[in-house]
């Protein structure tokens, strides 16, 4: 048997032991193992980030337990089991790839998203929209939207006119701001929708993006930190002109390490 076919028949074996046996296993529902499915997203996310393979390997474990254990719930329910689900999305991907398994051609990756979505609204979909999900996080869902809606062809046509979008909201919202708006708010969502849109113009990912510039902040704070404990002083009582002085070194000395 095939080594990958022969591992995954061994986490199934374990589920089936897990669930019969295990007091913990056997009471977990779909709505409990929600929340911890959705930390390991974000525990697989922070290893991909961190570029950690050994972690990433570990985390996608993890994450093909939960899935495994899903599948579980659903045959004890009458409703699904994991031979279901795996011949379900086989189906849906030799559908939704015609220039694989068809005989329609594609010249690059665009047109091959704009098939997919024009593909899911021949299948009944109301809306280019309808498979956002309504609790993603609201950056990522920002840029699923957009992902969506240029895969019919509703989108700007070069970068510069998205970044003159983006000016034209920063402006709005400096007005609403100055004259102390209730639609400030709103302004401000605008400016961020717009720099998302950008982002996607630069090919650059706005949520990998700004979690590495969390992540240099964090480091260059923490070094900070560290640097005035070793000078025998504390944060608590330096002005700040003193702590954007440390700041600056730590900006120095973390340059070469690309933090």
């Amino acid at each position: 048997m095939d080594a990958r076919l022969m591992a995954f028949e061994r986490l199934l074996n374990i589920m089936d032991d897990l669930r019969e046996k295990c007091p913990w296993d056997k009471k977990q529902t779909f709505e409990t193992l929600r929340p911890l499915t959705i930390e390991e997203c974000y525990e697989l996310a922070d290893a991909i980030t961190n570029k950690n393979m050994k972690e990433i390997q570990g985390e996608i474990g993890d994450l093909f337990l939960h899935l495994v254990f899903y599948s579980k719930l659903g045959e004890e329910q009458h409703a699904f089991d994991v031979t279901s689900v795996l011949n379900a999305i086989c189906e849906k991907l030799i559908h939704r790839h015609p220039h694989i398994y068809g005989d329609i051609e594609v010249q690059n990756e665009e047109e091959v998203k704009a098939n997919w979505e024009k593909l899911k609204l021949k299948e009944g979909k109301n809306s280019v929209l309808e498979g956002v999900p309504q609790s993603l996080p609201a950056m990522v869902k920002a840029t699923r939207i957009q992902e969506k809606v240029k895969g019919i062809g509703f989108d700007w046509e070069n970068s510069t006119q998205v970044f003159e979008k983006v000016k034209e909201e920063i402006q709005e919202l400096q007005i609403e701001v100055e004259s102390n708006s209730p639609h400030i708010e709103e302004e401000f969502g605008d400016v961020l929708f717009s720099l998302i849109n950008y982002a996607r113009f630069i090919h650059v990912n706005p949520e990998n993006a700004l979690a590495k510039t969390n992540q240099k902040f964090i480091n260059r704070f923490q070094w900070m930190e560290q640097k005035i404990k070793e000078d025998q002083r504390t944060i608590e009582n330096m002005n700040l002109s003193e702590m954007d002085a440390y700041w600056n070194l730590a900006k120095v000395a973390l340059k070469d390490t690309a933090q």
